[in-house]
């Protein structure tokens, strides 16, 4: 039977999609057609396959989810949602390291939505990508966690941090010992603005790079093996994705100490 029910559920697309459009409340057959984008011909005969198995009722002319239904849609919703961010760029997660990222964030990555891949040049490797410095400058406000040396930030943040832009960069113990010893200058300059703060990473950190601003959310994870890193990167303009961002880095932040000034001071 539960086998019968999965089938039933997730073996076919228009009734997996019927199932969670019904989500938000009963509809009839011409709202099903225009949303599912399918005919009555098509639709017809799965409406009558969940009506069968009682996930959904027929309410004069409007169908609306049965108690059971609803309680397999709230359920079912995660895991469609995960699925879809897997499916839309499944070479670059299945070979990616996810255990930056912690247990109760793995399970909320379909929040991430529609993500674009970022593949930065070959011969411009270490520079941002034009489109993430384009939404940095008109951001009110940048998170960044970042596990290896990038220079080409400290030029661009000291131009977007005179600005009035805030900015909390969180950096592992590597990276800010780099930091400081070869841009020692240009730190303390940062540190002087009130719009900016310094975390240093009390752990291991494994997320490659995490951006976050109130315009998208960027994440660059470690490739399974450690033979070369790629700086590619997935960049996220979805709601959901913005709030998944800020609680990962609060998160994150929770591992972190403020840096008041430099240790070569």
């Amino acid at each position: 039977m539960q086998l019968e029910l999965l089938e039933l559920i997730f073996l076919s697309d228009k009734r997996k999609q019927l199932l969670l459009f019904l989500k938000d409340g009963p509809k009839n057959i011409d709202e099903i057609k225009k949303a599912l984008e399918v005919t009555s011909t098509a639709i017809l005969p799965q409406i009558k396959k969940l009506k069968e198995k009682s996930l959904l009722v027929q309410e004069d002319k409007n169908y609306t989810l049965s108690l059971i239904g609803k309680v397999l849609v709230e359920k079912m919703q995660p895991l469609v949602s995960v699925i879809d961010v897997f499916e839309d760029n499944f070479d670059y997660w299945a070979e990616r390291d996810l255990q930056g990222i912690p247990p109760f964030f793995r399970r909320r990555l379909g929040e991430l939505k529609k993500c674009k891949l970022i593949q930065p040049d070959l011969d411009r490797m270490f520079e941002l990508d034009p489109e993430i410095v384009e939404n940095l400058s008109k951001s009110n406000y940048i998170l960044e966690c970042i596990a290896y040396f990038d220079p080409s930030l400290i030029s661009i943040y000291q131009e977007l941090t005179r600005n009035g832009i805030k900015l909390s960069f969180l950096m592992s113990g590597p990276v800010f010992e780099h930091y400081s010893k070869d841009y020692l200058e240009d730190f303390q300059n940062m540190l002087a603005f009130e719009n900016v703060k310094f975390f240093l990473y009390s752990e291991e950190l494994k997320i490659a790079n995490l951006i976050v601003t109130d315009r998208f959310v960027m994440i660059s994870l470690f490739p399974k093996s450690q033979k070369h890193f790629d700086r590619e990167s997935l960049i996220s303009y979805e709601p959901s994705a913005l709030k998944f961002g800020n609680e990962l880095f609060d998160e994150l932040l929770k591992h972190s100490t403020q840096v008041t000034q430099m240790p070569h001071e």
